[in-house]
Formats: structure tokens, sequence, C-alpha cells
């Protein structure tokens, strides 16, 4: 497999990514620390810019969005009452919402802030401009809590893959001195799980990183019995930079032309190096199944 010009690109699109975000900085600077004058608008920028960036790569029928994810107790297709003993249920904001809006509706849209039904929700990421030591249990667990939402069933009866969960970042601020930062990551990572009964493969967050230094992916199972997942860990060499991209445009498409949602074969339009090994397996976290 050869790849290198799809891995060139890549590369070369998030290191102007970085730049766009650096320019930011340099007309609106804060003088006291590092990042733009005005905090709130330098994270909204962050994520305005990442939406914009998925945009540009992804299908036209799916949209980049941000806002809510709202879960009716009504019957589902022609006669689904899989949810009459629940009640109606909503996540909390979400940054980025990746929606498949060619084949579901939208309940309320003002530009791309959104209020959707579950069952076209593709992927959720969390966008934190610098990801701090406070940021990996609170994320995870309000990705994981926001992905229960999406447990919809297909025409078949059978769940749909759930949707793509991500953490990214511009930089890390975590600093550990007695524990490498991934080490420390997952464990962190690990605790948010430690819930009974367990999650399900399909609500653990696929990605944690930072765009252009290192990356946290989950590995997609194999065989038909799950009991745990898999997390890994790159550490971002100088002609690397792709990786993080790669791997949030890799999981979005992975679910969007999923057997459960698409009968269409995904595209060659992701390219990881050849013989690349991980630098390091971080561990396994427990699932009771890869999804209901």
């Amino acid at each position: 497999m050869d790849g290198k010009r799809i891995q060139s690109y890549w590369g070369k699109e998030v290191d102007a990514l970085v730049e766009i975000y650096q320019q930011f900085e340099r007309l609106i600077p804060n003088e006291k620390t590092e990042g733009a004058a005005h905090r709130g608008e330098d994270g909204r920028y962050v994520e305005e810019l990442i939406r914009q960036y998925l945009k540009r790569y992804l299908p036209s029928s799916i949209e980049v969005l941000t806002g809510f994810i709202l879960r009716p107790a009504v019957k589902t297709g022609l006669n689904g009452k899989e949810r009459r003993k629940e009640t109606d249920n909503h996540s909390t904001q979400l940054d980025i919402i990746v929606f498949d809006s060619v084949n579901y509706p939208i309940f309320q849209r003002f530009g791309d802030s959104v209020i959707v039904p579950p069952e076209g929700v593709l992927a959720i990421i969390s966008v934190k401009k610098h990801l701090g030591e406070n940021d990996i249990i609170k994320e995870s667990t309000a990705l994981m809590k926001a992905s229960e939402l999406c447990f919809t069933r297909g025409r078949n009866g059978k769940y749909l893959r759930g949707p793509f969960l991500s953490i990214i970042s511009i930089k890390s601020k975590i600093d550990k001195k007695l524990i490498d930062n991934c080490d420390w990551i997952f464990k962190e990572l690990k605790e948010a799980y430690e819930i009974k009964p367990k999650p399900y493969f399909d609500q653990l967050v696929g990605y944690i990183g930072t765009l252009d230094e290192w990356s946290i992916f989950k590995k997609r199972p194999e065989g038909d019995k799950i009991e745990s997942a898999d997390y890994i860990y790159f550490k971002h060499k100088e002609t690397e930079t792709h990786l993080g991209l790669q791997f949030i445009l890799t999981g979005i498409l992975s679910v969007f032309y999923d057997s459960t949602r698409n009968n269409v074969n995904r595209p060659g339009f992701t390219g990881f190096p050849s013989g690349r090994n991980t630098d390091k397996l971080l561990g396994k976290i427990e699932v009771r199944g890869i999804r209901k």
C-alpha cells in the first residue's frame, strides 16, 4: 500500500488549520497569557474553524452542526414502539454534531445551531482549545451520556452503529511528571467508564488528541464477542501531522458507511503509513458488547 500523496495532503491541511488559528492569536493577542484576548470568542473560533474544515471534506449529505440531540418518546418507523416506556430526553449543548441531513429531518435550526433527532447523528465532538486535566472525565462522560440517546434501530430491527465520539484540542496543557501523559489520560478515561452496568463499545470515546502532536485512538473490535476496547497511542512525528485529522475523518466515515446505516462501499479517502507501529498500547477498557 502507498497512500503517501494522501498523507502529505492531510498533513498540509492540518498545518494550515493550526496556522489559521495562530493568525487569529496574532491579530487579537492576549497580553498576559497564551491565546486571544477574548477567551469566549477564542474557544468559539476554534470550534467554528474545525467545523468549517470538516465540512470541506465530508459528503454534501452530511452537515457539521452544533446544538442539541432530542430523543422524543414517540413511535418510530411504521409501528416501532420501543420507546413506549421512555420519556422525552435531550442532551446538553454539544460543540459539534455531525448529522446526516439528507435522510433525517431537523427539529429546529438557527444557522448551524440545531436540535436534531438521534437517528441521523454520525459523530459527536467535544472541542477544547487547550486540553486540561479536568477535561478527560468530564467530556468523555458527557459524550457517553449523549451517545445513550442514539441507541436507535434500523428497518431490520437491529441497532444502528452509534456515533463516533471524539475530544479534539489545538494544544494540551496536561503535563505530568511521574507518569507519561498518555498513560495518565488513559487512566482518567478508564475511571470515567467504571460504571455499572458496563458501557457498550459504541459509548466509549473513539479519539482524543491534539491535531498536530499526538493521538489516542480506540481500535475497532474483531470477532463477534466484544468484551473490551483497546486504546493505542501515537506520538506524531514531524511528517505525521496528518494522523489526527485522518483518525477523525476515518471515524466519521466509518459510521456513515457502516452496513447498519448504508449500503454504499466506503471510498479510499484516508491513508495511514504502512508498517507504522503504535508508540504504545495503553490498555483495555471492559465493555458489555458492541452495542445494544
